[in-house]
């Protein structure tokens, strides 16, 4: 009998958070780098010059970054705030969903911002190969590939 058969219902609901709480680590530091480039940007005599389309691109990416932000720290501020409730299973459920969503955020927001940034340097077609190539990429290792496993 493995040691997972022999947890408890309350110490596997713990391990399930801790792998949760650990996963978001990773995700968030993406997001945090993310945001904190398109921020930056923002902010440059370079970005004042840039067109009206690609400032929306950048104000819809930003947007999704934040978006991100918020459904992939939702479940550690939910922990936290709720921790001593015995409401794990629940945080659990509805942190997966929260998680799932701040991940399509993010590979929007990363597709986007490598859409723009060839935009700026290459022009509009090659904006929409490397959008496609970035996009068809997270969609595949985030998604088809754990379906198909």
């Amino acid at each position: 009998m493995s040691a997972a058969d022999q947890e408890s219902r309350n110490q596997q609901l713990t391990r399930n958070i801790n792998e949760l709480l650990g996963e978001l680590r990773v995700a968030q530091a993406g997001v945090q780098i993310l945001f904190g480039f398109l921020l930056a940007v923002a902010f440059t005599e370079p970005f004042r010059q840039a067109s009206g389309f690609e400032k929306g691109v950048h104000l819809v990416t930003v947007l999704f970054t934040a978006a991100a932000t918020a459904l992939l720290t939702a479940p550690a501020v939910w922990h936290r705030v709720l921790f001593r409730t015995g409401r794990r299973a629940e945080i659990l459920r509805v942190g997966n969903r929260s998680v799932i969503a701040g991940l399509v955020c993010l590979s929007i927001a990363v597709t986007l911002t490598v859409a723009l940034i060839a935009k700026v340097i290459y022009g509009s077609v090659l904006m929409a190969v490397f959008g496609v190539l970035v996009g068809t990429l997270f969609a595949v290792l985030w998604f088809v590939v754990p379906r198909r496993l």
